[in-house]
């Protein structure tokens, strides 16, 4: 497939997967495995476990993995351009004070776009569960996955919750069989992966000594590659690194960083786009650009090493076993951001209970697009603006 297909499959998602991390990957797995069936289910649930695995803006990501295995490193870079750029432009337009919302506008349609999100997590964790959680074996290590996960948040949570689910499966269950397009192991693992994560670490390293000798760019782009590169989750998790490393440093005021990042919730695409916002209104258009390239470089390049050993380690038949578990840990962890953050920061009374419940019908039982369950949440969010409920 040519890298162009991909671009413009994922410039489409770009300009319609709201509301945050867990839901584009079920806009992912809506576009990818039950629509265009580039990934089975398996195959899927193992990219978003690697991805949990590794720093970085998870959603992005396995987007960005789905382009390589579409179409090689340019699938990739393809993937990441498409899914990122119409969230990138509204950033750093935003950054110029150029924004379409008004400010008393934008709290119900973020609030109306958290309730599409609930929706579309609830119907990727269930259609994953039927897939993925098929016997009580596995479905008892998705609801462990879960609890761990609640009961231990963040990062620390999600990896538990993995690594037990795989170790659990690699001692107690059977090797899941292969599709028939997977029963040919892969070639040999190159120089090129271990060589892309070296360049990732290098990086990591080498800025540093690049801001002390004075290198143009270096002072700028060090904070936000330092924040893609040690933060696990990506998203809500990356901005209080960010807003130390920014409004810490008085390159714009406190209020001007919250007023884009609510701006970032209310749009599609990848919230890490905020870096844009954030270079552009500190330090201007090009400013924006580094800062962009800057904050998703380290998660892409451990993706696109990580991704061909992930691949080739995958055919043993003792860790096809973990896999199995862990695929099975990815629903369970998932549940759990359906629960926290989702539904615990999205849904106040039963109007909101009866918006995300529609948002499932429209999806589920409808067979609706993404798209017009997104448009729906975005008109329920101006009515409430309307109605001055926000």
């Amino acid at each position: 497939m040519a890298a162009g297909d991909v671009f413009w499959t994922f410039l489409k998602l770009g300009c319609t997967s709201f509301g945050g991390p867990s839901a584009h990957l079920g806009y992912f797995r809506t576009t990818f495995v039950q629509q265009k069936a580039w990934l089975t289910e398996a195959r899927y649930g193992a990219l978003v476990a690697l991805a949990q695995f590794l720093p970085g803006p998870a959603s992005s990501q396995v987007g960005f993995a789905i382009g390589l295995e579409r179409a090689g490193l340019a699938g990739g870079a393809a993937a990441w351009a498409g899914f990122t750029l119409p969230s990138a432009l509204i950033m750093l337009l935003a950054g110029f004070g150029l924004t379409l919302l008004p400010a008393d506008v934008l709290p119900g349609v973020v609030h109306g776009l958290k309730l599409v999100a609930v929706a579309v997590v609830l119907h990727a964790v269930q259609g994953m569960a039927q897939s993925l959680c098929r016997d009580r074996f596995h479905q008892w290590l998705g609801v462990g996955a879960l609890v761990l996960a609640l009961l231990l948040p963040g990062v620390l949570g999600q990896v538990s919750a993995l690594v037990l689910a795989g170790l659990a499966a690699l001692a107690g269950a059977a090797a899941p069989a292969m599709d028939e397009a997977e029963t040919a192991p892969p070639a040999r693992i190159g120089p090129l992966p271990f060589l892309l994560i070296g360049l990732a670490i290098a990086l990591l390293l080498g800025l540093p000594f690049a801001v002390a000798a004075g290198l143009p760019g270096a002072a700028l782009a060090e904070p936000f590659y330092r924040a893609g590169a040690l933060v696990f989750g990506g998203g809500h998790v990356v901005l209080p690194v960010l807003e130390t490393a920014t409004v810490g440093q008085a390159w714009l005021p406190a209020e001007d960083f919250l007023a884009g990042y609510g701006l970032a919730q209310a749009i599609p695409g990848p919230l890490l786009t905020f870096a844009a916002y954030v270079g552009a209104a500190s330090h201007g258009f090009a400013a924006g650009v580094v800062a962009l390239v800057a904050i998703f470089v380290p998660g892409l390049l451990l993706m696109a090493g990580g991704l061909p050993v992930w691949t080739r380690l995958s055919h043993l038949p003792a860790l096809r076993r973990a896999l199995g578990g862990v695929n099975a840990g990815v629903v369970g962890i998932l549940a759990a951001a359906l629960y926290d953050p989702l539904w615990t920061g999205s849904v106040a009374g039963p109007a909101d209970v009866a918006a995300a419940a529609l948002g499932w019908a429209m999806l589920q039982l409808l067979k609706w697009p993404s798209w017009t369950v997104a448009l729906s949440g975005l008109g329920y969010g101006l009515a409430l603006a309307a109605a001055g409920q926000t």
